[in-house]
């Protein structure tokens, strides 16, 4: 398919296009979030052994992960000298240590004498230490006492330093590398650090995390978060204030991609019959999870849209909520879901009002994932930073509901397909997968970039 047929097709959803929308915004909305980053990448089918083979699981271990940055923790959960977190992932534990020159580092969670795990869970420390023998290290990772010093002469304290990681800090995020060389963190977000600085994540604080083992490949799960095509099946309820298909798809650098899903704007698929503005708010107010809290009513004025009704009113709340100046927020800024993927496992959502903080991570194998929702507010001015709450881990029998209300409803729903999709992709007659051209991009650019790494 050439490409003028390629772009061509992501015109053809009827209904408001992301540009009109943009055009008709109460506000202005940045220059960057309209520019058109989308690019035909071709047609070809995915191989299901992708998600299904332990050997390419394998080669991801090995030739992919040691060479990404890997989201690890946010500031809040190593917020002053001693703090430290276990970040697992792919094979490798780390143990991330705040130091007392308040920079983060990054060492490997292993014991230099027998292999023992130092640190099973985060927590404040005085040092290293191993619980096996009591080989013990400094927070900078130098070597701090072995036990029976007289039976380890053939030991040098300054070659048992333990083994780091590459560290680096954006907008409130710890990220970690374990291998030398390849792109700065800066040059690796790209252009994530200016599009964010609007939204301010490194002045927020986490209001709710839970994690659960989904049974699937972490890019299984991964991929139902990359496109709004299966609003349609999977979460009808949200179609009359979703354009689920007129959302907006831009890819950036080999690692970074966009997808912006209009809110406060009915679905081409819904059925066309007179509908007011009103009712379109009115089921907003009661599927949407995120920027609706429960019990809140918005009344449309005449000749106003539900978009600029809710625009309006989340300006006013927002505003209030943190004690700040919202006047130039956008109306898509304070309700649309601008779901960031940073390649391979993050994927931080934009905006003005709660941001919503996806991760994934092989747990342990290649079927089977711990998917983490973090939500993120911003701090009023004055107020203090607080450590982190932890992580809810929701056993197999627990519901996202039940920890998120609404916006966890919408989870289970991406729970009934998951597990599912990864039976399918083990029985499948022709091992293949096939990818829309338009509105499932993210995910042909995501393995493109894969196999990027995988020939290295």
């Amino acid at each position: 398919m050439a490409d003028a047929d390629a772009a061509g097709g992501r015109e053809a959803a009827k209904g408001v296009s992301w540009f009109e929308l943009a055009k008709a915004d109460t506000g202005r909305i940045p220059d960057h979030l309209v520019e058109d980053h989308y690019q035909f990448l071709g047609s070809e089918p995915l191989d299901v052994a992708r998600y299904t083979s332990p050997e390419f699981f394998r080669r991801e271990i090995e030739q992919m992960w040691p060479h990404v940055w890997q989201y690890a923790a946010r500031e809040e959960e190593l917020l002053n000298p001693g703090d430290s977190v276990v970040y697992e992932n792919a094979g490798r534990s780390y143990v991330l240590v705040r130091q007392a020159d308040n920079s983060v580092r990054a060492f490997h969670n292993v014991c230099l004498h027998r292999g023992r795990k130092l640190r099973q869970r985060n927590g404040r420390l005085g040092e290293l230490r191993c619980p096996y023998h009591a080989f013990s290290w400094n927070l900078d990772g130098t070597l701090k006492n072995i036990p029976c010093r007289w039976d380890f002469t053939h030991l040098k304290s300054e070659e048992m330093s333990l083994p780091e990681a590459q560290v680096g800090q954006w907008g409130g995020y710890v990220f970690v590398k374990e291998a030398e060389g390849g792109p700065s963190l800066e040059e690796y977000l790209a252009p994530i650090p200016s599009h964010f600085e609007r939204w301010k994540p490194e002045q927020c604080f986490t209001t709710k995390w839970a994690g659960k083992v989904i049974k699937a490949n972490w890019k299984t799960c991964m991929e139902a978060f990359m496109e709004a095509y299966h609003v349609i099946a999977t979460h009808p309820q949200i179609m009359p204030f979703t354009a689920d298909a007129n959302s907006k798809y831009d890819l950036y650098s080999d690692h970074v991609n966009l997808m912006i899903t209009p809110f406060g704007l009915t679905s081409p698929h819904v059925e066309r019959r007179v509908r007011d503005e009103q009712w379109v708010i009115d089921q907003f107010l009661k599927y949407n999870g995120r920027v609706v809290e429960p019990g809140m009513t918005i009344d449309v004025e005449p000749g106003e849209t539900a978009r600029q009704a809710m625009g309006k009113h989340n300006r006013a709340r927002f505003g209030k909520l943190y004690e700040a100046d919202l006047s130039d927020a956008t109306d898509s800024e304070v309700q649309d879901a601008y779901t960031y993927n940073v390649f391979p496992n993050f994927s931080p959502w934009g905006g003005m009002g709660p941001q919503v903080v996806y991760r994934w991570r092989p747990w342990p194998d290649h079927e089977h994932t711990l998917m983490e929702v973090r939500l993120i507010q911003r701090l009023r001015p004055g107020e203090e930073m607080q450590p982190s709450i932890p992580m809810h881990f929701l056993q197999e029998d627990e519901n996202w509901e039940g920890y998120f209300g609404q916006l966890g409803a919408i989870l289970d729903q991406d729970m009934g397909n998951i597990p599912f999709v990864q039976e399918g992709m083990n029985c499948s007659k022709t091992g293949k997968l096939q990818l829309g051209n338009y509105q499932e991009i993210r995910i042909r650019h995501f393995h493109q970039t894969l196999d990027r790494y995988l020939e290295r």
